[in-house]
């Protein structure tokens, strides 16, 4: 039986020449990066290389370009990382021709969105058990934040914003450069979680005007385990681990050279070919909706319709049945539910208890996800084989 992957925004197969320009850094090229024999010597130009290509795809400076591990431990990085980095009374935050602005005292104040993955909300809590002030700001209906209520959660002791860039169930794009305007008005930091959105979209860290941005390689044809964080020049930040000085003295541990070129490999393959992706893209998700629409009419409901989403990501609300048992009856489809397999409101998701679905809309929430290697047929079949599934069950 043949697979039809829909899941690209859980992760996406590693790119053939992803794969290829990774293989001699797994056997040949071995070396230890900061060893100053040859081998070590490649590794390092490789690590260097594969760093520019990144800072290309983003608009920054190679020297902003942090490896990490995934994009957890980038999220953990920026978060924890600046508030450590101000301390319990002491000043921190940005910085501005050699000195630090807007010095405060603890407790200091986190401002997150309710539709966060865990790997920001996640940290966030970690603050508020430390005796940090967290806000969580809602979102309207299609899932984008309210700046009204941002701004209005905005305080005196706020130091830093964490709002992600697209999000990885509803794939609605929020506003991060008007975002970064009340920020950068008030002397807050601000950081994305762009892990869903970095080569599905033109993602850039000057016209968004960010100060933290992560990056997770498996959301972009690399391999699982390498991440990167941005950090705009001026930005302080202390390490959450502690060892040799690699990275700039953030992220301690001998570089994982292989998996960092694939980054490097798989940013550079985005930046080519982004706009045409992109159209491509949207047009198998767009026909995937009008196929199910036909299919199953009015009640079906597709999240974030009313928003900008990302081209590839439809999520949808079948009405009557529980996404589970759907997916079920599809074993050829690979894709993810929404929410838990039963009517509970208890087991919604964060994003979809954001845009105040009522349980039982969110029992049937499904999210299909297209990719590059998504072919025409492969969304004939899924929209067939998905309405059957769902006729049988009501």
């Amino acid at each position: 039986m043949r697979q039809i992957y829909l899941d690209y925004n859980a992760t996406t197969p590693i790119a053939p020449s992803v794969q290829e320009a990774m293989l001699p850094f797994l056997c040949e090229h071995f070396g230890n990066p900061s060893s100053e024999h040859s081998l070590g010597r490649a590794c390092q130009e490789a690590i260097e290389d594969a760093r520019f290509k990144v800072a290309s795809l983003l608009g920054a400076d190679p020297e902003e370009i942090v490896f990490t591990s995934c994009g957890t431990e980038s999220n953990n990085l920026a978060i924890l990382g600046v508030f450590d980095s101000l301390g319990d009374g002491v000043s921190g935050g940005r910085v501005s021709g050699g000195r630090v602005s807007d010095a405060r005292a603890a407790p200091k104040h986190l401002v997150i969105s309710a539709c966060e993955h865990p790997a920001v909300a996640a940290p966030a809590a970690a603050l508020k058990k430390r005796g940090h002030a967290v806000s969580v700001v809602g979102c309207d209906a299609h899932g984008v934040i309210r700046l009204d209520a941002f701004e209005a959660a905005l305080r005196p002791n706020t130091v830093l914003v964490s709002i992600m860039h697209a999000n990885n169930e509803i794939g609605v794009v929020q506003p991060i450069s008007e975002i970064a305007k009340i920020c950068r008005e008030r002397g807050i930091l601000l950081h994305t979680d762009a892990a869903q959105s970095t080569g599905k979209i033109r993602v850039s860290v000057d016209e968004m005007q960010v100060d933290l941005l992560t990056v997770a390689g498996h959301k972009l044809y690399a391999p699982k385990g390498i991440g990167v964080l941005f950090v705009r020049n001026g930005v302080s930040l202390t390490p959450i681990l502690h060892g040799a000085g690699h990275e700039s003295g953030l992220r301690p541990g001998t570089e994982n050279t292989p998996y960092i070129v694939a980054l490097g490999k798989a940013a550079e393959l985005a930046g080519k070919c982004l706009d045409d992706a992109a159209q491509r893209l949207a047009m198998l998700r767009d026909a995937l909706a009008a196929q199910l629409q036909a299919a199953i009419g009015e009640p079906l409901k597709i999240l974030g319709a009313g928003a900008e989403r990302l081209p590839n990501t439809l999520s949808l609300c079948f009405p009557n049945v529980i996404g589970r048992d759907l997916l079920a009856r599809c074993p050829e489809i690979c894709a993810s539910t929404g929410a838990a397999c039963h009517s509970s409101e208890a087991n919604m998701s964060d994003t979809l208890r954001a845009i105040r679905l009522t349980p039982e809309q969110a029992a049937g929430a499904v999210r299909l996800s297209v990719g590059w290697y998504t072919s025409e047929e492969d969304i004939e079949r899924a929209a067939s084989l998905l309405a059957a599934a769902w006729e049988a069950l009501q």
